[in-house]
């Protein structure tokens, strides 16, 4: 929204009306007095006789600098019997980075902030059973989940990672690209596109690569929401097999931190496909683990049963919908790009946080 500023015209006439009068004085006074002398403002401070020292000015750029390095934490809070807590305050929660006290600046609690969300969807062979329920319950999931304030785009990953629909408020646009998604095992080149996020996939060559999830991660992280600001959470509907990627796993979770994104899996894995193939055995399960728990996310493992993964994006809606925001300056102001592991608890019976494990230092707002 444009700022409204006052008209400069309003703000000059009465100053017209005196400005004969003005010159008149000076020329009557002479222009020895006119250069020793200015009257100061009643609001001015007092004027220093001491001439300027520049290097002295130094201290004061740097200050700023590390003022304005907030660091921005959303985090979920459980009591013992894994309900949702939303009546917390500063005076009960606690941030350690690098297991040093900083002092939390501001606190609330956010339920209609919006909201940056990238669903990314596994096209890939052995998701071919799965693809139907993920797609009826993931349009259910959008129709309830967005509002007007929030924004939302869709990418699937198989072969290659594509952008099937861009950023929109409009969930009936995003579940009609999902709708069209279909299962891709071309190998090769053999998708029609132009390579990369948005048109087609990553260039290969020979075999299929398989499952492009890590590369997936790391190229919405950069390219579609490290630049956003506010709320950004990812879900990834998946078995969590990768397959060729050319992103290692802590490379996407770098990204994604980097990106100040949280990270939902939910894994939805057709075991008798891994039976019938009996290649390799399924671990999806464990790799994406450590994928959500250092973003601050969570996977949750639906089998192959759409109910549950109706209760699954319910859960995820819930959480998103019933988030604390705590921002505070960090006492090592070194913005050097190091990670900074973080540590976030609240006082209280039994109570869990969930939020990302640690951030990146890179000299920008987190």
């Amino acid at each position: 929204m444009p700022r409204l500023r006052r008209p400069l015209a309003a703000l000059a006439a009465p100053a017209l009306l005196l400005l004969p009068a003005l010159l008149l004085f000076v020329s009557l006074a002479g222009a020895p007095l006119a250069h020793a002398q200015t009257a100061p403002s009643p609001d001015a401070p007092p004027v220093s006789t001491v001439p300027d020292a520049p290097e002295e000015e130094q201290p004061a750029a740097t200050t700023l600098r590390v003022n304005v390095n907030l660091v921005s934490l959303f985090f979920t809070v459980r009591d013992k019997h894994n309900g949702l807590v939303s009546t917390l305050t500063k005076k009960d929660c606690g941030i350690l980075e690098d297991k040093q006290p900083q002092t939390i600046k501001n606190f609330s609690s956010e339920a209609d902030l919006p909201l940056t969300l990238g669903i990314l969807l596994d096209t890939s062979g052995s998701q071919q059973n799965v693809l139907y329920l993920e797609q009826q319950a993931g349009g259910n999931f959008l129709r309830d989940i967005l509002r007007p304030k929030d924004e939302a785009f869709l990418v699937t990953f198989d072969v290659g990672v594509h952008l099937e629909q861009d950023f929109t408020s409009n969930a009936n646009e995003l579940i009609r690209a999902m709708d069209k998604a279909e299962i891709n095992t071309a190998g090769g080149n053999g998708s029609m596109g132009v390579p990369g996020i948005g048109q087609g996939p990553i260039p290969t060559q020979g075999a299929p690569k398989g499952t492009l999830l890590y590369d997936a991660v790391a190229q919405v992280s950069n390219d579609k929401v490290r630049s956003e600001t506010g709320r950004k959470a990812l879900i990834l509907l998946t078995d969590g097999e990768d397959e060729g990627s050319v992103t290692k796993p802590n490379q996407a979770i770098e990204a994604a931190q980097k990106a100040n994104a949280i990270i939902y899996v939910i894994l939805i894995a057709d075991r008798p496909f891994y039976a019938y193939h009996g290649a390799f055995g399924y671990t999806g399960d464990m790799q994406m683990k450590k994928l959500t728990e250092e973003t601050g996310g969570r996977t949750i493992n639906v089998g192959n049963n759409g109910k549950k993964m109706e209760e699954a994006f319910a859960q995820i809606e819930q959480e998103l919908r019933t988030q604390y925001l705590a921002s505070y300056t960090p006492t090592n102001n070194k913005l050097d790009g190091g990670y900074r592991k973080l540590d976030v608890s609240c006082q209280g019976d039994g109570l869990k946080v969930q939020t990302r494990k640690g951030y990146y230092a890179i000299g920008e707002p987190q």
